[in-house]
């Protein structure tokens, strides 16, 4: 442990840690714009300059390292006036449309400003050229706000691995961009939205869906059903100033029920639907590979998350046989409400509107998909984030913290317990595994309260193995087996296993990828800003929902048997192949 004095006060922090996580340890915050927890440091932005007793000149406290009887200020008339040029600089060239924009509630840099308390700007002169890319479905860029804090290139390059943006020309014209200056839509985004989740303006921000939701609400032949993410119920409520882990399942039901939707569902039921297709997919790949000696793509990759697909389409093209064909819940939900749910109700398709509440921005691409059309027409008209459905809240007048707790609308919004961890990594190989369990063996799972913890947390990749003692007969040969599987969040992550599984250092049967650090509950469409100790807290959450269920297994929600007894028939059966699966091809970056 170090000894060091910030601000007249005793510190004692662990060797290594920088002078600003010493002081967030001590309750003093200093601001800074480029800083991203557990990413490589750029030191760029300098608005966390502060005052090192002995030194000629101010320091970035975000890259210096503490050491021992190192004395600190934070907030002398020094550093107040150099903080306050260096925005004052900023400032200068940022477009201010501050009473439009769609960040002004939660803009870091207009918070940063506030608390310097700067009313003049003393720089005037040319600003950058304003270029606005609109070029994909999820995400907006916006060059006139950009504050070059090399956020957006840091969590693209090091944590996604896809370098889609970077720095482009020099000086006064720099700019995160992508390559040559190009649209979103020419290069290799697979727009998982963490940049947006990380940029302190509006630089860059997710397509709005909000007023076309508002559209179909207020149109008279449209039947508008909306469906939620298992991430959502735990993230919603920080929009509202609750704190993160905060669930808001049933207050979130009324508020969408107040806003005017026709029926309230849950993505949850198609969670669970997702498991029965994915896990019998499984089964059926290594009864191929074991008994008819058949050539298997395997290991089998999940599906679910929209990011790691067009990952793999652009960058990991041979690995797409591996693919589980399973759609994802979003687009499972979708064909199932334009076509056993239309029928129910006496509906066509094209007078049901579906809109999805996500985590993620990539759902606005997945849902324009070509082949995302299987009841005729597009499966899932609108897709909003968390942070969007906020807004569309807020707009309508509802007090959210003081709405009662309803349920959602049934069947479509019944579901277990294993599909609310969809929401974190690990959650969707520990739901299947629930269930490919008692299918193979026909016997209860034998982890403490379901929970297998080695593919828990926040580490980057983990694994286990796990062998079967026995087997009912239809799947005897899995007798004695030992079953092994993965789990990587983080596109960069995703790709260190990827390279281990094709080098033969590592093999596995089935692997679960998601883009997003800690899964859907870090998703690039949740309220900002999203730290380590705010994705435990919202895992926390989801874990308790998952406690709280009477079903904990997605085979023992008695919605799903009903719908697989009165419209499916059987996993990976005719109709359930026709709406519930899908295939993928190589993308180039034109496409």
């Amino acid at each position: 442990m170090i000894k060091l004095t910030i601000d007249h006060s005793d510190v004692r922090v662990p060797e290594g840690t920088t002078v600003l996580n010493a002081a967030r340890q001590a309750g003093i915050r200093i601001p800074s714009l480029c800083y991203l927890e557990g990413v490589h440091v750029v030191g760029g932005c300098r608005v966390c300059l502060v005052e090192v007793e002995g030194a000629k000149a101010l320091q970035a406290s975000c890259s210096m390292p503490v050491s021992e009887g190192l004395r600190i200020r934070t907030s002398t008339p020094k550093v107040r006036a150099a903080r306050r040029t260096v925005m004052e600089l900023l400032l200068s060239d940022h477009d201010g449309d501050c009473q439009t924009c769609g960040r002004s509630d939660d803009c870091e840099f207009l918070a940063v400003a506030r608390d310097l308390d700067i009313r003049d700007l003393h720089f005037t002169g040319a600003k950058h050229h304003r270029l606005v890319d609109e070029s994909t479905p999820a995400l907006v860029r916006d060059s006139a706000k950009c504050i070059m804090c090399r956020r957006c290139i840091t969590v693209c390059g090091e944590l996604q691995a896809t370098g889609a943006l970077s720095a482009q020309d020099r000086g006064f014209e720099c700019v995160a961009a992508p390559a040559f200056g190009q649209n979103l839509d020419r290069v290799a985004c697979v727009q998982c939205g963490q940049c947006v989740a990380v940029c302190p303006t509006a630089a860059i921000t997710e397509r709005d869906h909000i007023e076309r939701v508002w559209e179909a609400l207020g149109d008279p032949t449209k039947h508008v059903v909306v469906q939620t993410a298992p991430a959502i119920r735990a993230g919603l409520g920080e929009c509202f100033g609750l704190p993160p882990g905060t669930l808001v399942t049933g207050r979130m039901a009324a508020a969408l029920r107040r806003l005017g939707f026709h029926a309230v569902f849950d993505t949850n039921f198609a969670a669970d639907l997702t498991i029965l297709e994915e896990g019998t997919e499984l089964l059926m790949r290594l009864k191929a590979a074991m008994v008819e000696h058949k050539p298997v793509a395997l290991p089998q990759f999940t599906s679910c998350c929209p990011g790691w697909i067009k990952f793999a389409e652009y960058f990991h093209p041979d690995l797409l046989p591996n693919l589980s064909t399973a759609k994802s819940p979003q687009q499972m939900f979708g064909a199932l409400a334009k076509t056993w749910y239309a029928q129910s109700i006496g509906r066509r398709p094209e007078d049901i509107y579906v809109v999805s509440v996500m985590p993620c921005t990539a759902k606005k691409f997945e849902a324009q998909r070509p082949e995302m059309n299987a009841s005729g027409c597009q499966d899932v008209d609108a897709v909003l984030t968390t942070r969007e459905l906020g807004r569309m809240i807020t707009q309508s007048g509802l007090d959210f913290t003081a709405l009662p707790d309803e349920a959602m609308d049934q069947p479509l919004g019944l579901s277990s317990g294993a599909a609310d961890i969809f929401a974190n990594t690990g959650g969707v190989m520990e739901a299947a595994l629930r269930t490919v369990w008692c299918l193979i063996t026909g016997t209860p799972f034998p982890f403490e309260k379901l929970h297998v913890a080695p593919i828990e947390g926040m580490e980057g990749v983990k694994e286990m193995a796990i062998t079967i003692p026995d087997a009912v007969p239809e799947w005897a040969f899995l007798k004695g087996q030992t079953l092994k599987v993965a789990v990587a969040h983080g596109l960069a992550n995703a790709n260190r296993l990827i390279e281990q599984v094709q080098s033969g250092q590592k093999a596995y049967h089935f692997i679960e990828v998601m883009s997003c650090s800690g899964g859907c509950i870090g998703g690039g469409g949740q309220p900002r800003f999203t730290t380590n100790e705010v994705r435990r807290e919202r895992m926390k959450a989801i874990f308790a929902e998952d406690e709280g269920k009477v079903v904990r297994m997605s085979h023992d929600n008695p919605a799903i048997a009903e719908l697989y007894r009165d419209f499916l028939g059987a996993p990976l059966g005719e109709t359930s192949h026709h709406l519930l699966h899908t295939h993928y091809e190589p993308r180039g970056v034109h496409h």
